[in-house]
């Protein structure tokens, strides 16, 4: 069995895409995503890869936009503001069908706004981003141990799907520290659709990787076809995690660090007699519509860092079953965190009524 590291979350990702065979890191300083670029220029280049420190978050993802065409798996990582930055060379991906990691550990915002953790990046990551109809496949760990194993997965979700992957933490969960077991190191497997190799094709015809097409009709046919293939996503791809919400008086929904303060509240409520579930999205996209729906048996608290952008799906999943339970929510921003004590006593306010 692997040994256990004592690791920040932010480290836990940058290592993970490292074993997961990141072959090319680029990115620019913004806090509190640092420690991420701090680790890959130690560890990229002692491992003999790529890291270069950009000149701007826009020159970033278009360097990781051109190694991925050439058919390395390429990664970068950034905060709020710098991921807005970001989002032309996303789109480009999208609609060039290329495959590649961003990490996103979410601060206030909107605009500068602080470096205090915050999940108001929530629209802007599961309603993709930039310019165009295009989704990305997001993935939110709870831990140290989900920002290595979601990052490890994020690489080979890209790959399968061709698109861009994001991993959704928020600033709390990528500066702290816990212990994790790291997943293996591999080797990626070349893409045969890359424009990378041309030497070794003999002849054959260059491979051109462009989000570009003229002919309108030609371009719609191209974004239906990529919505089969996200409609294939939304089947196979949608995580979560419950916690005893079958038989709650009232379910908590959240995740990343609003989901572990809903754990300290559903202790406080075990002391009092009072039965709290709380549903996790561990994939905000695809979201868990269906699954969350069915576990809409009474009312709902959503809890989030940012003034009600989860709580919009969690509406939509009561929605799908047509529940007629009410679905509360507390909101903070800013880089203002919950705490236990308080979402307790929101619960007991809601059940009273």
């Amino acid at each position: 069995m692997s040994e256990k590291v004592l690791m920040k979350g932010n480290d836990a990702i940058a290592e993970a895409a490292i074993r997961a065979g990141c072959g090319a890191y680029f990115g620019y300083p913004i806090t509190p995503q640092n420690e991420i670029p701090a680790y890959m220029a130690k560890h990229m280049l002692s491992r003999g890869r790529i890291f270069i420190q950009a000149e701007s978050e826009t020159a970033a993802i278009i360097m990781v936009y051109g190694a991925a065409c050439a058919g390395v798996r390429a990664m970068t990582s950034s905060s709020s503001p710098g991921i807005s930055l970001k989002q032309e060379g996303i789109s480009y991906a999208a609609g060039a069908d290329v495959p590649l990691v961003i990490a996103n550990i979410c601060r206030g915002g909107p605009g500068l706004g602080n470096i205090a953790p915050a999940q108001s990046d929530y629209f802007q990551s599961t309603r993709g981003g930039g310019h165009g109809d295009y989704k990305c496949i997001v993935l939110a760990p709870k831990s140290v141990q989900e920002c290595a194993d979601l990052t490890y997965l994020a690489f080979d979700l890209a790959d399968k799907y061709r698109l861009p992957v994001i991993l959704h933490a928020d600033g709390m969960i990528g500066q702290m520290m816990e212990s994790c077991i790291l997943p293996p190191d591999k080797k990626a497997s070349k893409y045969e659709w890359s424009a990378g190799g041309c030497a070794e094709r003999h002849g054959k015809e260059a491979v051109h990787i462009t989000s570009i097409e003229l002919v309108p009709e030609l371009l719609e046919a191209k974004t239906k076809q990529r919505f089969i293939r996200y409609k294939t996503i939304e089947k196979s791809e949608i995580r979560f995690e419950e916690t005893d919400c079958s038989c709650a008086d009232l379910v908590m929904v959240a995740y990343g660090t609003c989901a572990r303060v809903c754990l300290g509240a559903q202790k406080h409520a075990k002391k009092e007699g009072i039965k709290l579930g709380i549903f996790r999205p561990v994939t905000l996209w695809p979201f868990p519509y269906e699954q969350l729906g069915n576990k809409i048996c009474c009312p709902v608290l959503t809890v989030e860092m940012s003034e009600g952008q989860l709580v919009e799906d969690v509406k939509l999943s009561a929605y799908y079953v047509k529940s007629q339970f009410d679905i509360h929510l507390l909101a903070h921003s800013g880089g203002v965190i919950p705490t236990e004590e308080e979402v307790f006593a929101k619960v007991k306010d809601i059940l009273k009524k």
